[in-house]
């Protein structure tokens, strides 16, 4: 099933229609296949795309935790958390602190 909402995803974004929330569904799709890489790339251009994209950020961190770069998912939920509390979205800055608090516990203990 994934593989065929990766197919249709990507045959949207070869005919131009390219946007955060179709990058933010291409990395959510490819992070469940545990295609870390292509989650990340596709992630980051969801946030080019749109910075106050808050979900996005929150798997942008994901996908670096378990891609095994905590120092970047730090950075990046800690930025995540900041947009995401100048747009008022306190549910994915909560959920992002939490997330970030996990990641420093794991790296110091």
């Amino acid at each position: 099933m994934s593989s065929e909402r990766i197919s249709a995803l990507l045959t949207m974004l070869e005919r131009g229609q390219d946007s955060a929330l179709l990058r933010f569904s291409l990395g959510n799709e490819y992070l469940g296949i545990k295609s870390h890489d292509e989650a990340i790339r596709h992630l980051r251009c969801a946030i080019e795309l749109d910075r106050k994209y808050s979900a996005a950020w929150k798997l942008l961190g994901r996908s670096l935790a378990e891609k095994g770069r905590e120092d970047e998912a730090i950075l990046v939920y800690r930025d995540g958390i900041e947009v995401a509390e100048q747009h008022g979205d306190r549910q994915a800055a909560k959920e992002m602190n939490v997330f970030l608090k996990r990641l420093k516990k794991k790296q110091n203990g």
